[in-house]
């Protein structure tokens, strides 16, 4: 099941392990198995890959790091499966991402000997190219009724759906504020006006999509197995040219809704 109505679907090149994570979800859809259970399990993979990482296990861990992100397309598909939309699933899965990302870009830098500074940096841009990606995608979800859990501005509260806890709701909620606050704030000053635009070039969107974490880890594992850990760093950091581009394509090509 996808985020989107069929009409304005893109080609989502980080969304790779959405085919294997429908093949995990299938079959725990009349299950006692929620998507929080399967939000649990792709965390376990995640710190597998970075215990796998600090032993120098490298083929093993860029495996694991990869099934992470198979494991993480599961979750969402499950709960459309299930009709089962949860804030708690939505904000345990982000919380959980930028923890992962934290704690994995960290561990990079410190293995290939690389400045807690430039790291601290690398970790910063990750967070901002993917939460660009996710600005833009939100605006075209809840421009074209399709998934709604995500919200283009997390200015209050929202009310629990189903039978989850408020309680849990509104301590998810602050957290993910916590974590996530500064990048959604950086975002939005960099390109307010986006959020006024309800529809994106899909070839724009599929390009864009190269910022999204799924495709971010792919490459990323791809390094490791390679034991070229020394890159990386750098890597994302020379990423945020094309952050600057992106947001200009869409500043001048694309405000005017012409395509």
């Amino acid at each position: 099941m996808s985020k989107l109505p069929k009409a304005y679907q893109f080609t989502d090149i980080s969304d790779y392990g959405r085919p294997f994570g429908r093949m995990i979800a299938k079959p725990l859809k009349d299950s006692r198995f929620t998507a929080i259970h399967v939000t649990f399990a792709f965390v376990l993979a995640a710190l597998i890959s970075l215990g796998l990482l600090w032993q120098d296990h490298l083929k093993t861990a860029a495996l694991f790091l990869v099934l992470k992100s198979v494991i993480d397309a599961a979750d969402g598909e499950l709960a459309r499966l299930q009709n089962k939309p949860s804030y708690v699933g939505r904000y345990l899965d982000s919380i959980s991402d930028i923890l992962i990302n934290f704690a994995l870009i960290l561990s990079i830098g410190f293995i290939s000997q690389t400045s807690i500074w430039l790291s601290l940096a690398a970790f910063a841009s990750l967070q901002l190219q993917g939460t660009l990606y996710n600005y833009y995608y939100v605006i075209l979800r809840n421009s074209h009724q399709g998934d709604t859990t995500s919200r283009v501005f997390e200015q209050k509260v929202p009310k629990a759906l189903g039978n989850e806890s408020q309680k849990w709701v509104t301590r998810l909620y602050y957290t993910y504020k916590f974590c996530y606050g500064l990048f959604d704030k950086i975002i939005y000053k960099l390109d307010f006006k986006a959020s006024q635009q309800s529809h994106f070039p899909n070839w724009f969107m599929t390009a864009l999509s190269a910022f999204g974490l799924g495709f971010q880890l792919l490459v990323i594992a791809f390094l490791i197995a390679a034991d070229q850990l020394e890159f990386i760093i750098p890597l994302i950091l020379l990423a945020n040219m094309g952050l600057v581009a992106f947001i200009g394509m869409r500043k001048w090509l694309f405000s005017s809704e012409s395509f």
